[in-house]
């Protein structure tokens, strides 16, 4: 197993790391277990390379932090934020800073792999991201002015109802318009939404 494939669980949550330790080990992936950033950050310096998977809310240092700590170090490691539905904008902030992605609970286990992949293909340069961005422009440029409008908040992190107010139309109408809007995009998530936006530049 290459140090590449290697995933950094950071969790305060006992519980989550270890049930996270038996599904990424079952899947293929090679994992070390951190219970805080803190003990984390000290070791990171001569830790190998990989990703890293961390709740966006712990005590002392949040994920949030944990994220600037990691950037500042000039390691290159991709992070991977896992985030209630409260914290949704505090997660587009994250990706704004450099975060891989962002994954809501409570998360099925194949989109939670699938982001880890993605996220460690994409520090290894294996992901066509020009190409990919173009693509998301194209399809971009397909959404009426309503669904433009939809989308806008959906990458800001609102809520349906929150969205409906800010339009003035009913809860009913936005998720018509936020279905068309995933569709367009070909997007199977509002993170995958957001990663592709904040890439492109317009979130």
């Amino acid at each position: 197993m290459l140090d590449d494939d290697l995933i950094h669980v950071v969790d305060d949550d006992d519980a989550m790391r270890e049930s996270l330790a038996f599904l990424l080990g079952s899947s293929g992936f090679s994992v070390r277990l951190y219970d805080g950033a803190p003990v984390f950050l000290q070791k990171m310096a001569g830790l190998p390379s990989g990703c890293i998977l961390t709740d966006i809310r712990m005590p002392e240092i949040d994920g949030m932090e944990l994220l600037r700590r990691v950037r500042a170090s000039g390691r290159n490691l991709p992070v991977v934020l896992m985030t209630g539905h409260g914290d949704v904008p505090l997660a587009v902030e994250a990706m704004k800073l450099g975060a891989s992605d962002f994954i809501e609970k409570p998360f099925d286990d194949e989109v939670l792999l699938g982001a880890l992949r993605t996220a460690l293909a994409r520090s290894r340069g294996e992901q066509r991201a020009g190409d990919t961005l173009a693509e998301f422009t194209r399809r971009l440029a397909t959404l009426s002015q309503r669904e433009r409008q939809v989308f806008d908040r959906l990458v800001a992190g609102d809520a349906n109802k929150v969205i409906a107010r800010i339009l003035d139309i009913s809860p009913r109408t936005v998720e018509v318009y936020r279905a068309n809007v995933m569709t367009k995009m070909q997007a199977s998530s509002v993170s995958e939404l957001v990663r592709l936006a904040v890439h492109a530049g317009v979130a």
